[in-house]
């Protein structure tokens, strides 16, 4: 494929296995497509379409946003570039705009490699394995990273999918997450605190319609089962349901109902971004992950429709 005839999103692997189809992207490792059945589960983006609000992508190694990107890590302090300019923050990582490569590839699984050079701001190199699997169980992820440099190196992981009921609204999607507190954020999306969701207009420990309610919200203090795993749910009246579910590497949800982006996209589906660490991990060190030298660290999430 020539260079001018290339799609935005890069090379195209397709994995399908019992109805279950998902498509992976060059560009990012990102999951464009997830289908059951021929029915579509993500709102995705076409191939020569650049992913729209970071839908599909891996963020890492940090998720979310760093303010003034900048931080402190072990005595030493770093700038990274300001990739959200209007808010002043460097967001959702490294990852999400570069070419990943092809490891391995079978008829329902394939897995993409990236190879993550130090650099100002970030000056640790690391290998990312994304292990991507479709069955009569649904989809399946299983994220790894290497600390190939020579010292210890701050880490945190998310995903960004768009999930969407066919024929279902965003207003009348009826939401769970399980979850006893959110971080409060300032105009920037930045965390000044927590408080406590019970009986608030942030509780969905209770499955209800989401209505009018405006999320960009991170969730804490979730709630596991006795195997590990978290889940948020997405259902209709009419009983369709999507789980997005994360194993206990997971300590946060975040929920946004698209109500910045543009155009036909706004408020059209609603992204689950299951979190290692909160917004702003970085500077305050709260769950965030450090890989030692020559440590492969690596976690498990997936979705069901």
């Amino acid at each position: 494929m020539s260079a001018e005839a290339a799609p935005k999103s890069g090379i195209q692997w397709t994995i399908e296995a019992d109805g279950h189809r998902a498509v992976l992207t060059e560009v990012g490792g990102t999951l464009r497509s997830y289908s059951v059945d021929g029915v579509e589960v993500l709102d995705g983006f076409g191939t020569d379409e650049i992913a729209p609000g970071s839908a599909g992508q891996i963020l890492a190694p940090w998720p979310n946003r760093i303010r003034d990107g900048r931080y402190e890590f072990e005595g030493t302090s770093y700038q990274l570039a300001l990739t959200e300019p209007a808010r002043h923050n460097a967001i959702h990582g490294l990852v999400n705009w570069s070419r990943w490569r092809l490891a391995e590839q079978s008829a329902g699984a394939v897995t993409l490699e990236y190879d993550l050079p130090a650099q100002v701001g970030y000056p640790w190199s690391l290998v990312l394995r994304s292990h991507w699997s479709v069955s009569a169980d649904g989809l399946r992820c299983v994220q790894e990273v290497v600390n190939t440099s020579g010292a210890n190196a701050p880490w945190g992981f998310s995903v960004h999918p768009y999930l969407r009921l066919a024929g279902v609204s965003v207003d009348d999607t009826v939401l769970r997450v399980p979850a006893r507190l959110r971080i409060t954020a300032d105009n920037r999306l930045l965390p000044l605190g927590a408080s406590k969701v019970a009986g608030t207009e942030y509780d969905y420990n209770e499955p209800r319609r989401i209505g009018s309610a405006v999320l960009d919200t991170t969730y804490g203090e979730i709630e596991f089962d006795a195997e590990g795993i978290t889940a948020v749910t997405l259902s209709s009246p009419e009983g369709g349901e999507i789980v997005v579910w994360a194993d206990d590497k997971f300590k946060y949800w975040q929920v946004f109902t698209g109500d910045t982006l543009h155009g036909e996209r706004h408020r059209r589906s609603v992204a689950v971004e299951p979190m290692t660490c909160p917004p702003d991990a970085f500077r305050s060190g709260r769950d965030l992950v450090v890989l030692e030298p020559g440590q492969t660290w690596a976690t498990t999430w997936g979705i069901r429709a």
